[in-house]
């Protein structure tokens, strides 16, 4: 086995490894660690495999865990522990890297008792920012539990931030990140599409790219897109993304959309540039608790306008009227103005707000100021 230090990194999804972590994990590597990452299988793994030659247990190790995402059964999470004590206890990794819920909670649990390094990243607090009472309250004391013994903790707004600091999560260092970064050549500026006026002339196209989740705001883009087809017939709403196991009833109501020429449910795609590259904004309606949103600056990146609200984790991406429009999350008929608005436009003002966009995320979100932060902190906490 390679003398090298590993480092390890877990996450609960093949699309967080691919799309946010590519690039961090290349780094790592080209500084002279191994890489360990524990995440379900998907096809992005497929994909790190065929376009970048990153083949699992040759150019990293890998490790499969089971991860119920958004389940609450107490059997399965401490079946998660159990797997994440006795991945640490093989490995012995020098620094351990956590995103997303689950791997933040228990994979930092096992590491402070096996008195390894963590850091972990604030991905945003999901759900539990629309949920109360004792479940919330259990689910904050969680993270608290979690967080207070790590060696830094990255946050990817300032929100969060403030947050995490308020109810006493933090007693190591803490850092303030751009999201999880765009890696730029990844996503360059795309030819602008014509459109018209949503009445005449090529058709005005929407997107929504992300899980299929309500407290991601797909609700509000169906009732918007509904309104919007009576007056605009000549416009387009797409969207892409998996429907989350919990929310199954999705997949009917998306058939009967597609068929009345309403909302098209594009899926799950390996690859969501093409789609970028046809559609003339990217609608994200979320109230959901985000850290940064990642499809925001990817479509701003692209040198698409940005259609969002004012949650935290979305606004900071867009600044209103010049490279988007921020409107109230959860206000149907804010929403429904905020898409008019823009169908007005005439169509090289929509394009001159895609490209300063894309100066926005060039000066503020580059993947390289994110990389360097996690370098400097693997360095300085990993053990010799």
């Amino acid at each position: 086995m390679s003398k090298k230090p590993i480092i390890a990194l877990l996450t609960n999804n093949d699309d967080d490894v691919y799309c946010f972590r590519l690039e961090l994990i290349q780094a790592i590597m080209k500084a002279g660690y191994r890489m360990l990452i524990s995440c379900p299988d998907g096809p992005k793994f497929e994909v790190m495999e065929e376009e970048y030659h990153l083949k699992r247990d040759k150019s990293f190790i890998y490790d499969n865990p089971d991860i119920d995402r958004r389940g609450t059964s107490v059997i399965n999470d401490g079946k998660l522990m159990m797997h994440y004590r006795k991945l640490f206890k093989r490995y012995k990794p020098a620094v351990v890297l956590t995103y997303t819920a689950k791997p933040n909670v228990y994979a930092s649990l096992v590491a402070h008792q096996l008195h390894i390094p963590v850091i972990n990243n604030v991905t945003g607090l999901g759900s539990v920012v629309n949920e109360s009472g004792i479940k919330q309250k259990f689910i904050m004391w969680l993270f608290k539990t979690a967080y207070r013994d790590s060696a830094c903790i990255m946050f990817q707004n300032s929100t969060n931030m403030k947050l995490a600091k308020k109810l006493g999560w933090l007693k190591g260092a803490s850092k303030l990140i751009p999201g999880s970064g765009v890696a730029l050549d990844r996503y360059p500026v795309q030819e602008y599409p014509d459109g018209g006026n949503g009445i005449d002339g090529e058709p005005v196209i929407f997107n929504y790219i992300g899980r299929i989740l309500h407290d991601k705001g797909v609700d509000d883009f169906i009732a918007a897109a509904k309104i919007i087809k009576k007056k605009y017939p000549n416009t387009e709403f797409n969207m892409l993304g998996f429907i989350e196991p919990t929310e199954g009833h999705y997949e009917a109501e998306l058939e009967e959309l597609g068929k009345q020429d309403i909302v098209h449910y594009r899926g799950s795609q390996k690859d969501v540039k093409p789609w970028i590259k046809r559609a003339h904004a990217i609608i994200h309606p979320s109230t959901y608790g985000e850290g940064m949103s990642n499809v925001l600056l990817e479509n701003a990146s692209s040198g698409r306008p940005i259609i969002t609200t004012n949650n935290p984790g979305c606004q900071e991406t867009v600044d209103n009227g010049v490279s988007g429009f921020i409107y109230k999350g959860g206000d149907v008929d804010a929403l429904v103005r905020t898409i008019e608005k823009f169908v007005a436009m005439e169509n090289d003002k929509r394009k001159q707000m895609g490209l300063k966009g894309r100066q926005k995320v060039e000066q503020e979100f580059s993947r390289e100021v994110v990389i360097k932060a996690y370098l400097e902190k693997i360095k300085e906490n990993m053990i010799i």
